[in-house]
C-alpha cells in the first residue's frame, strides 16, 4: 500500500496531467489577457480555467485552498492540509510567449511544505516531489545537489528584477547569474539539478513558492528568508518579504559575503 505521501505526490501528477491537457487549447504568445487592477499583473482565460481544474481535482473534505485566482477564504487557516496554487506562475512569460512560466501545485501540513510539483509545458519539464520521497524530473530521480559553495555556480534570478536593476548590485561576484521567469520555474529548476540556487529579495506570495520550496526541500537543500529565518506559511496574509533557495552552505556563503555588503550598497 502506498504511503500517505505518496498518495499526495500522485495527486499533484495526475492534476498536473490533467493541467497538460487544458492548456493546450491556449497558444503561448497569441493570448488575450486583461490586467488586475490591484497588481496590474496580466490574466488570461488559461489562468483561470486551470484554477477551476485544480480547485475540482485537489483538495478533499476538511482541507484548505490557497490560490492566485481564487478570492482567499480565512477558513484555510484552520485547516491542518490546505492546497497552495499558482495556476500558471509566469503568466506575464506566457502571455509574451516566453518558455519559462509553469503549473504549480504545493501542499501544506500544519503550515511546513510537504509535496509540490511545477509542469512548464512549453519545455516539457516536470518535477514533483516530497521530502520522504525525494525529487523526480519527467519521471526519473533528480541528481543530488552538486555545487555546494557559491563560486561558479548557477544563480537564477527573476527576469523581471534584473530588467529593474534589482541585481546590479551582485556585479562582480564569482556566481554566474541567469534571467528566467517564473519563481515557481526556478525552484523547480534548483530542486531538478538544472540550477544551484535562486533567490529573491522583493517580496513574493505564497502563492508563487509553496510548491517550489516543498520540492527545494525534497532535494535535500535549504530555504530561507534573507535574515536567516524559516519562511512561516498559510499565513492570513499570504506574502513573504524574500526567499533564498539552495544548498545550506551557499546560502551562509551568500548571506555573509554578498548580502552583507549589499546591504551597505546605495543602490540596493
Amino acid at each position: 500500500m502506498r504511503s500517505r505521501r505518496e498518495q499526495d505526490v500522485e495527486r499533484i501528477r495526475s492534476a498536473l496531467d490533467a493541467a497538460r491537457d487544458v492548456v493546450r487549447a491556449f497558444t503561448p504568445g497569441e493570448i488575450a489577457f486583461e490586467t488586475k487592477e490591484q497588481r496590474g499583473d496580466p490574466v488570461t482565460e488559461a489562468d483561470l480555467a486551470l484554477d477551476r481544474l485544480l480547485r475540482e481535482r485537489l483538495p478533499a473534505a476538511g482541507e484548505g485552498w490557497l490560490s492566485e485566482e481564487t478570492v482567499d477564504d480565512a477558513s484555510r487557516l484552520a485547516c491542518e492540509r490546505v492546497w497552495v496554487v499558482d495556476p500558471i506562475d509566469g503568466t506575464r512569460e506566457f502571455v509574451e510567449g516566453i518558455p519559462e512560466w509553469c503549473i504549480s501545485i504545493g501542499l501544506l501540513e500544519a503550515g511546513e511544505p510537504v509535496a509540490g510539483g511545477i509542469l512548464n509545458p512549453a519545455s516539457d519539464e516536470l518535477v514533483v516531489g516530497a521530502r520522504e520521497l525525494g525529487v523526480r524530473v519527467n519521471g526519473r530521480p533528480a541528481p543530488a545537489p552538486g555545487r555546494a559553495g557559491l563560486a561558479r555556480a548557477r544563480v537564477l534570478a527573476s527576469r523581471s528584477e534584473v530588467g529593474r536593476g534589482e541585481w546590479d548590485r551582485f556585479e562582480g561576484s564569482d556566481f554566474t547569474v541567469v534571467p528566467c521567469g517564473s519563481v515557481a520555474y526556478k525552484l523547480g529548476l534548483v530542486a531538478a539539478g538544472r540550477a544551484d540556487a535562486t533567490w529573491t529579495l522583493v517580496p513574493k506570495h505564497e502563492w508563487d513558492v509553496v510548491a517550489g520550496v516543498a520540492l527545494v526541500r525534497a532535494a535535500g537543500m535549504s530555504v530561507l528568508h534573507a535574515d536567516g529565518s524559516s519562511p512561516v506559511f498559510n499565513q492570513p496574509h499570504p506574502k513573504l518579504p524574500d526567499l533564498l533557495a539552495g544548498p545550506e552552505r551557499l546560502l551562509a556563503e551568500f548571506r555573509a559575503g554578498w548580502l552583507k555588503a549589499a546591504s551597505h550598497d546605495p543602490r540596493a
